[in-house]
């Protein structure tokens, strides 16, 4: 195949996994994958090294690639995969993220060779466990967090496994959405393997094989003359997670990363012990934020494929919260990631200033709420705010915007006050939260539940609340993010972690997230952009 033919060929499959995101979108049933898009999907070649991907979420993205491999080494080899199956699993300890995201993947085999495996990660509403959305603050092992699914096959050969469906219903909150989101998962995969069956059956089996051989090989040329530029070095750098719900001992996240001619090693070993709590990651959970980094700092537009992750190296010793052992919780993973995306970033500004922005606000504020009406019906509501963005060298940073490790769309409060008994009072931006400098950090938002039902239950995993995002070259720390429950008048602040409060008809949650770090001296600010802020009311008078 020739390099126009090979381009084209990239093109397309990219475009395949396109249309699975869209397969996803259109067909999914809960909020938090249809108006969220909390999922992902991509192209795998038919060893499992992921070709193409859709433009969703760094977390899945860098990762699914990972889960898949150990599931095809340690649990369910490749040669026991056959035309029409599906395999999926949750188990974040057996190649999965964590409990709510079910990953799916269907091989595709064009002439009985197994030429790709297409695959979908979604993060379903609930799975069970001790808080509603499977996401509970006070978990201490993975056992609580919800039903742990091992690598199965849930369709065999074409037909639906109706007893494991079943199970799975069983043990969540919202069997509908669950079954809904994973019908929009199944019909995601379909797409995307008739897609793959075309495009090798106008190349030809051999040649489709080879091109996605040679795709992996381009990017990692790309990758290694990119960390080439780079100067070589030692770049260390710290921050900290707040807490893990459990104690209030705040928690180190260090990076040490070595640039040595084309490649680059990321070590994690001066990261603190796993946690009791559920902050902890698995390595594949953390490698993705390590590889997130390394692409985000790119001068040039890289293929994006596993070719790019062979330059790169991460040490981090098991027991860590970077690597946790089993039976580690591990449902609020992205405080970690999260936090791993800013350290590393932080590290490489020393490397390569200029390029690198403050720290963005660092955290999925995930909060969940079951409602109960009179008549016990119960209802259930994942949501998943953002922040600020850090300030640029020569810009300020984006308010409301989400970055970094996720890529997320905001609820609107209309269809969350059409499905539950929830009314949201306010929602903004969140005046004098970006960090000040000489370009200002993005704000961070705020936003009001009210309690509409007879009751409601209550759950936060939560992030910077006292560590707040720095700041760069002079620029200030964004503000720290607060949660706030107001009842017959009076307010109560919370701290970061929330476990299963217990709310009453006309209760407000306020949520306020935590904006970005400014960049430069603050009083190099020029005085046109002061007063535009204060025009807008992104600045407290």
């Amino acid at each position: 195949m020739d390099p126009v033919a090979l381009e084209i060929l990239r093109n397309a499959l990219t475009a395949a996994a396109a249309e699975m995101d869209v397969t996803v979108w259109r067909t999914s049933r809960s909020t938090v994958v249809r108006e969220l898009l909390d999922y992902s999907t991509a192209i795998f070649d038919g060893n499992g090294e992921n070709i193409a991907q859709a433009a969703r979420i760094p977390q899945h993205l860098n990762s699914m690639g990972a889960g898949l491999l150990t599931v095809l080494r340690d649990h369910l080899p490749a040669e026991r995969w056959k035309d029409g199956d599906v395999v999926i699993t949750n188990d974040p300890y057996c190649g999965g993220q964590h409990i709510p995201d079910i990953l799916a993947f269907r091989p595709v085999f064009v002439d009985g060779v197994r030429v790709a495996i297409v695959g979908t990660l979604c993060h379903h509403l609930d799975m069970g466990g001790m808080a509603a959305g499977s996401y509970a603050a006070a978990a201490t092992e993975v056992f609580q967090e919800g039903l742990r699914i091992p690598p199965l096959k849930l369709v065999k050969a074409g037909t639906l496994d109706e007893d494991i469906l079943a199970m799975m219903r069983q043990n969540v909150r919202r069997p509908d959405m669950l079954w809904g989101d994973l019908q929009a998962q199944l019909a995601s995969l379909s797409v995307g393997e008739a897609n793959i069956r075309r495009l090798a059956a106008r190349t030809g089996v051999s040649a489709f094989v080879e091109a996605c051989g040679r795709m992996l090989d381009g990017s990692e040329r790309a990758m290694r003359a990119m960390i080439a530029r780079i100067p070589d070095g030692r770049y260390e750098f710290e921050d900290f997670l707040d807490n893990d719900g459990i104690s209030a001992d705040p928690i180190r996240i260090h990076a040490a990363v070595e640039v040595s001619g084309e490649e680059i090693t990321v070590d994690l070993s001066g990261c603190g012990r796993q946690a009791v709590g559920p902050v902890n990651a698995t390595l594949a959970s953390s490698s993705s934020a390590v590889s997130y980094c390394i692409m985000a700092i790119a001068d040039t537009e890289i293929p994006a494929n596993a070719g790019c992750y062979r330059p790169i190296r991460t040490i981090a010793p098991e027991g860590l919260i970077v690597n946790a052992r089993h039976p580690a919780p591990v449902a609020n993973r992205v405080a970690v990631t999260h936090r791993l995306a800013t350290t590393i970033l932080g590290a490489l500004h020393q490397a390569i200033p200029g390029r690198v922005p403050a720290a963005y606000y660092g955290v999925s504020y995930v909060c969940s709420f079951q409602t109960i009406n009179e008549e016990g019906e119960r209802g259930v509501l994942v949501e998943i705010e953002v922040g600020g963005s850090g300030a640029y060298a020569d810009a300020d940073g984006l308010s409301g915007y989400t970055f970094g490790m996720h890529n997320n769309f905001n609820i609107p409060a209309e269809m969350i006050e059409s499905e539950l008994p929830l009314t949201v009072t306010a929602y903004g931006l969140l005046p004098g939260s970006g960090g000040a400098g000489r370009h200002r950090g993005g704000l961070g938002l705020f936003r009001e539940w009210r309690i509409d039902s007879a009751e409601a239950i209550f759950t936060a995993n939560l992030e910077r609340f006292t560590h707040r995002p720095y700041g760069l070259e002079g620029g200030e720390a964004g503000r720290e993010g607060r949660l706030f429950v107001t009842r017959d008048g009076e307010r109560t602040a919370h701290g970061s972690k929330v476990n299963n409060l217990r709310l009453r008809r006309g209760d407000v949650v306020r949520l306020e997230t935590s904006g970005g770090g400014g960049y430069g001296d603050p009083a190099l600010r020029p005085e046109a952009a002061r007063r535009s802020d204060e025009a807008l009311g992104y600045t407290v008078a």
